[in-house]
């Protein structure tokens, strides 16, 4: 196996930082492989906010479910879908004006499908940052709670119209230099399918998930005095829980404001 693939499949979510401060060298490094990654139509529809002030990791820390590590962490980037400047370079630079002088395309606001365009450039090059991260010795996990309680992230952030959060990273060196179990995941037959969509049913989710269980067995981590399923697990935790409520009605909120021309 290469080294990008024993990279890959060793990588693992780190909540554990030490103190020690991101080195600049690899902060640069890490920065230009972010950079790298793909684009849509290379128009680099995302930005990156680079939160240094504590007191301000210390409120993204409070509301994405109060998880002290966000505060503790030596780098934390806010990955935004961002069309704004795009809408301020067609509009500043003349485009929408030359446009109409040519009785061309008008102005027109974006939609949904600039906003799924900017979602997926950010989140593709978070995941860039990631392996690059890794590979200099870094640990990192994503916060998906960031995109909780979007108008107060929306203000401390001072995020314009078209700017929304995609996810968040937490970056810095492991405070153990040991290596965690990794995380089962589900076989390639679970995942790929060929040609179209095969609704899966319980039969196929209960082998593709069966590792999973069990691990979560091993742990006492079931619900119903460990004698639940992963399926309970995760309906109870997850789905029906008090943040992914937040979260569904955060982004409807985030999307409709995105809509509001």
């Amino acid at each position: 196996m290469n080294e990008t693939l024993q990279l890959l499949n060793k990588r693992r979510s780190v909540r554990a930082f030490s103190d020690k401060p991101i080195e600049s060298d690899h902060l640069a490094l890490l920065k230009e492989a972010t950079l790298r990654a793909p684009t849509a139509g290379n128009m680099a529809l995302y930005s990156i906010i680079e939160v240094k002030d504590q007191q301000k990791k210390h409120q993204l820390s409070i509301l994405c479910d109060n998880q002290p590590m966000i505060e503790k962490a030596p780098l934390v980037w806010v990955f935004l879908a961002d069309m704004q400047k795009w809408i301020n370079y067609f509009t500043e630079g003349g485009s929408v004006q030359k446009g109409e002088q040519e009785h061309l395309a008008s102005y027109r606001a974006p939609g949904l499908g600039d906003l799924h365009l900017c979602l997926q450039d950010a989140i593709i090059a978070a995941q860039n940052a990631v392996v690059a991260a890794q590979s200099l010795g870094m640990g990192s996990c994503y916060i998906g709670d960031v995109i909780e309680h979007f108008e107060e992230t929306r203000d401390l952030l001072k995020l314009s119209h078209y700017t929304v959060p995609a996810c968040m990273l937490i970056f810095g060196y492991p405070k153990s230099e040991k290596e965690g179990k990794l995380t089962p995941r589900c076989p390639q037959d679970a995942i790929f399918m060929e040609d179209y969509y095969h609704e899966p049913h319980l039969e196929q989710l209960n082998s593709a998930f069966s590792e999973h269980e069990e691990q979560r067995k091993q742990t006492r981590t079931l619900p119903f005095g460990n004698t639940g399923s992963l399926a309970d697990y995760y309906y109870f935790r997850k789905h029906t829980s008090s943040f992914m409520e937040e979260m569904n009605r955060s982004t409807k909120v985030m999307f409709d404001h995105w809509c509001n021309h």
